[in-house]
């Protein structure tokens, strides 16, 4: 049968498609980044396993599928197993990405070696490390080898006739970017490639019920390299990446079809591999001994758990024509709200000062319940008026200088009376009906009545 070429015209850094070339992306507006690649060839005649030919599939009506609910088989690393949603689904797709030697494939090592350990079939397929290496990173995190398979393999095709074979329940592709199909013409590693790889590795995810892991690699930005269709196809995306002093690893889920989105896993590197950080919270309050202004804790909340951080703001007097505003960490341009609300509402003026905030350990705030313990910190450093260490603050805060409510807020209460605080100014509406044992709750409704009530603390 007759076959035809089909061209597109695709954009390396954000893959994005065109009909014809173009000098500049208008998606990401990169210059001399669209190129020419061939898709495959266009034919009735396709690979039955792929999907797009073969048996048809059957119609059915909603009321009648199957609402059993998804196996899953825990990594034996509860920090994995919470990121993941409770462990992994039988017959999911997982794009785990993290900029070299963050420890991605550590990590999987781990995992399918607890999995092995149990007596469930895994396959590791390695495009980059010859076995050698990875036998040796075994043999170094003193992993049980003798029941995980291992393959060096680039071709989709070819490793999806090894499953037929073999039928393994998980499946760790390392990696995606070094993976080729014959459905694409172009060289391993390009949009097409990659694309049209993952989509074939998971439609026999789904039509066999094999678990899939995926290693991806990241940009000098620290996106994941690759089409963005790439994330689509996926049913899990997770993220492995460092604090800012490099002693932790941080494992967070940014799409999730069988769990929380946001929610993150924390890990220690040591030479024995990664290890799980129990109690995240102490970790990021490691504070210096000696009480300094500028310094509070509040209590974020990260996919379905409290989390106890330090937030340190510095006022100083401007040295230059024009004061700096720096946020690390949040959004800076939900500082400069943040003090515009203090000024009109709060009755402080700093507009001539440089302000500078930081959220201790490297974490990355993507909530508004940090804005209270902000503006407290910001107070405090220019008033020189320490904070006890025993008090923490949450709620968000309204442009008219209201406190707002947040969500969990309870449970956030009591993760930081286990923590040893013992007391907590917070939205008035977030107050618990039931006192909270050791705890000194002061519920407040606008910023004014937090800043008089913070100054008596």
């Amino acid at each position: 049968m007759s076959k035809k070429v089909k061209i597109a015209y695709v954009c390396d850094q954000c893959g994005a498609d065109y009909p014809r070339w173009g000098g500049q992306c208008t998606s990401c507006g990169e210059w001399n980044t669209i190129k020419e690649v061939r898709l495959g060839s266009v034919s009735s005649e396709r690979s039955s396993r792929s999907g797009y030919a073969g048996s048809r599939s059957e119609v059915k009506l909603l009321a009648d599928v199957n609402l059993t609910q998804a196996e899953r088989i825990s990594t034996g690393i509860s920090e994995f197993d919470r990121v993941l949603g409770g462990g992994i689904v039988c017959g999911s797709v997982v794009l785990i990405g993290g900029a070299p030697g963050a420890g991605k494939s550590t990590l999987l090592l781990q995992a399918i070696a607890n999995i092995a350990d149990r007596g469930v079939q895994v396959l590791y397929v390695s495009g980059e490390e010859s076995l050698q290496q990875i036998a040796e990173r075994a043999l170094r995190l003193k992993l049980p080898a003798e029941k995980i398979m291992m393959l060096m393999e680039t071709s989709v095709q070819r490793i999806c006739d090894v499953l037929d074979e073999i039928k393994p329940q998980i499946l760790i592709i390392d990696s995606i970017q070094v993976m080729h199909t014959q459905e694409a013409d172009s060289a391993p590693g390009s949009v097409s490639q990659v694309r049209e790889s993952a989509s074939y590795l998971t439609q026999y995810a789904k039509k066999h019920q094999v678990s899939i892991f995926m290693v991806g690699h990241v940009t000098k930005d620290q996106s994941l390299a690759g089409p963005m269709t790439l994330s689509h196809i996926v049913d899990t995306q997770v993220m492995l990446g460092s604090t800012d002093d490099a002693r932790f690893r941080v494992l967070r889920a940014d799409k999730n079809r069988f769990g929380s989105v946001g929610e993150l896993g924390f890990f220690a590197m040591d030479s024995t591999g990664l290890k799980e950080v129990k109690n995240p919270s102490a970790m990021f309050l490691n504070r210096a001994e000696k009480p300094s202004s500028g310094s509070v804790v509040t209590v974020l909340w990260e996919g379905t758990r409290p989390l106890l951080v330090e937030i340190q703001a510095l006022v100083t007097e401007c040295q230059y024509g024009n004061p700096r505003r720096l946020a690390v960490g949040f959004d800076q341009n939900r500082l400069a709200m943040l003090l515009a609300v203090l000024h009109r509402h709060g009755g402080v003026f700093t507009a001539q000062d440089e302000i500078y905030a930081n959220v201790v350990g490297g974490i990355k705030v993507t909530e508004t319940s940090s804005d209270l313990a902000i503006v407290i910190g910001v107070v405090s450093s220019l008033k020189d008026r320490i904070v006890p260490h025993d008090a923490f603050f949450f709620g968000e805060i309204g442009l008219s200088g209201e406190i707002r409510p947040v969500a969990n807020g309870h449970a956030r209460l009591n993760d930081a009376a286990k923590h040893g605080f013992k007391k907590a100014i917070i939205p008035k509406a977030n107050v618990p009906k039931n006192a909270i044992k050791g705890l000194q709750i002061y519920g407040v409704s606008t910023l004014s009545e937090a800043l008089d009530i913070a100054a008596e603390l």
